[in-house]
């Protein structure tokens, strides 16, 4: 890209569970590395910042480090969103994507990260309302109902898994995953992505 001054794509492709979804992970946190080691090579140290308890768990897991700046953060934190309310699990993949994704990034001449775009399609909207034996709805429904507070279960007017009859048929756990924790690192990527409080609580 920058020795031909051309654009660049990359198609992840394969059937269900093949690493669609970890291979773009890697492919953008490569893209972000790269480009920030760029951007700081030869910049003056700057001042640490405080993060609350659960940012390295988020920060380990997309591969961050407080040298990136906040584009490239939000670049990445894109993607945990998008596994929230896009992806469940089904028979083949605990981390299925239930939809399709094109992401667009925009590199200066310098080769700095200066804007990206994410287009979403073909969402499959109807596992929300049923999901085959052994299945989950998106996951985001679960990291809710497990994550909340006392006060904002009773804001939300949330009750128990159980009380759902769109989920009664994906109440299935995942090993290895915390749908608690998973919330908690869902809401500080919309954290960092910018989104208001209202728009958290849905107000």
């Amino acid at each position: 890209m920058m020795q031909d001054r051309e654009n660049q794509s990359i198609l992840c492709t394969g059937e269900s569970g093949a690493g669609k979804t970890e291979n773009t992970k890697k492919v953008i946190q490569y893209l972000a590395h790269v480009a920030v080691s760029s951007k700081s090579h030869g910049a003056t140290p700057t001042k640490s910042v405080q993060r609350r308890s659960t940012s390295s768990d988020l920060m380990s897991r997309t591969g961050l480090t407080m040298a990136q700046g906040e584009l490239e953060q939000q670049l990445l934190q894109a993607n945990p969103i998008l596994e929230a309310f896009g992806n469940a699990k089904t028979v083949k993949n605990d981390n299925s994507s239930r939809f399709g994704k094109f992401i667009r990034i925009n590199f200066d001449a310098s080769g700095y990260i200066c804007g990206a775009s994410i287009d979403t399609y073909l969402l499959e909207k109807s596992r929300a309302v049923r999901q085959a034996k052994d299945e989950r709805t998106f996951h985001f429904f679960y990291q809710l109902l497990a994550g909340t507070t006392e006060k904002e279960r009773k804001d939300f007017l949330l009750d128990d898994v159980t009380a759902y009859r769109y989920l009664s048929n994906g109440n299935e756990l995942i090993v290895g995953v915390n749908d608690s924790a998973e919330y908690a690192m869902t809401r500080e990527a919309m954290d960092i992505m910018h989104f208001s409080v209202d728009e958290m609580n849905c107000e």
